[in-house]
C-alpha cells in the first residue's frame, strides 16, 4: 500500500520500521518538530520517528498544527491508501482522518475501550491490571473512540513500563502489518460502552510516593514510572529515585527506615526498593548508594 506514516516517540519506530519491511511505500513520515535538547539543552532535536524516517530514506514532514488548508491539501496530495498513526502527538482534522483511500489507523498501547488517551501503559500498571495490549482502531474526531479491527494481548507482570512499551510496540508494528495485509477481511467492531476507562497524562504531582500507600501500590508506582520520570522520595532534603523495589513482608510507621537494607514500611506490608538514583548521579544498587549516603534502621523518609 502507499503509506503516510504519523508518529513521534520509540513507541512509533517498530512499527514504521515493519510497514517497510513488509513491503509497503511509505511516502512520507509525519512527526512532532525537532524540540531543544542534547547536553546543553539547547540544540534542535529530531524525534525517533524522525530519525528512523531519514535512516530509511523516507521524506520527513513535522509541521505544528494541521489544520491550516495548506497542510491539509499538502497532506492529501499524497494520495495515500492509509495513514498509519502511532502516538503521533497531534490532533488530526476530519479533512486529515478522511484524505486517505482507507483512512487514518491508529495502534493504540491498551484494550480498548478500556485506556483511552496519552498515558495507558502507565495507567495499566498503576491500576494492577493483569494484562494490557495494543487496539488497531479506525481513527474518528473522538479520543479513541474509533471503532477496532484487531487486538493482541500480553501479561503486565512484574514489567516496567519502559519494558511493556518496547514489548507492546513490537507487537502493534506486527499486528498493523497483519490487518494491512488482509484489510477487507478485518471488520470494524464499535468499542463498547461498558469499561471506558480514560489514561490521563501523567502528573508530577503523581511521582512522588506516598508511604501511606500499601506497598503493592507504591511497587505499581515504581514500575509505573520507571525508567522515567521515576518515583521518588525525599531523605534529608534530597531528593532519591526508587527505579526498582521489591515487597517485603515487615510492618512500622509509614516511611521508617526497618533495617540497614533499606526495607521501608508502608501503609501495610513493607517496601526494599534496589536499584535507586541520588539527583545528579547515575542509577546504582541500592546498597552501593547506603554506603555513601547511610539511611540507618529508624531514619524516616518523606
Amino acid at each position: 500500500m502507499r503509506v503516510i506514516f504519523m508518529g513521534t516517540p520509540d513507541f512509533a519506530v517498530p512499527a514504521l520500521k515493519a510497514l517497510v519491511a513488509a513491503g509497503h511505500d511509505v511516502v512520507c513520515a509525519y512527526t512532532q518538530p525537532p524540540r531543544p535538547g542534547g547536553r546543553r539543552g539547547k540544540e534542535l532535536t529530531p524525534t525517533p520517528v524522525h530519525k528512523a524516517a531519514q535512516e530509511l530514506g523516507i521524506a520527513v514532514r513535522h509541521p505544528t498544527s494541521l489544520k491550516g488548508t495548506d497542510e491539509q491539501a499538502a497532506f492529501a496530495a499524497l494520495q495515500a491508501d492509509v495513514a498509519i498513526v502511532a502516538a503521533y502527538g497531534l490532533i488530526l482534522p476530519q479533512a486529515v482522518l478522511d484524505a486517505p483511500k482507507h483512512g487514518c489507523l491508529n495502534i493504540h498501547a491498551s484494550l480498548l475501550p478500556r485506556w483511552r488517551g496519552a498515558a495507558p501503559i502507565h495507567r495499566a500498571i498503576l491500576a494492577g491490571d493483569e494484562q494490557t495490549g495494543v487496539t488497531i482502531m479506525q481513527m474518528e474526531a473522538g479520543l479513541d473512540t474509533g471503532p477496532m479491527l484487531a487486538t493482541v494481548r500480553t501479561p503486565v507482570d512484574s514489567k516496567t513500563t519502559g519494558e511493556l512499551t518496547e514489548e507492546l510496540a513490537e507487537l502493534g508494528g506486527n499486528l498493523m502489518v497483519e490487518v494491512l495485509a488482509d484489510l477487507p477481511n478485518y471488520a470494524a467492531v464499535v468499542q463498547p460502552d461498558d469499561g471506558v476507562t480514560y489514561a490521563h497524562k501523567i502528573d508530577k504531582v503523581e511521582t512522588r510516593i506516598d508511604w501511606g500507600l500499601s506497598a503493592a501500590e507504591i511497587e505499581r508506582q515504581v514500575r509505573a514510572f520507571a525508567p522515567a520520570p521515576g518515583a521518588w522520595f525525599e531523605y534529608d532534603s534530597e531528593r532519591c529515585k526508587v527505579l526498582a523495589a521489591e515487597l517485603a513482608e515487615d510492618e512500622g510507621v509509614p516511611g521508617e527506615v526497618l533495617d540497614d537494607n533499606l526495607t521501608i514500611a508502608c501503609g501495610s506490608g513493607a517496601l526494599r526498593p534496589t536499584l535507586v538514583q541520588r539527583a545528579g548521579r547515575p542509577a546504582m544498587a541500592a546498597r552501593d548508594m547506603l554506603r555513601g549516603w547511610a539511611m540507618a534502621a529508624g531514619a524516616v523518609l518523606a
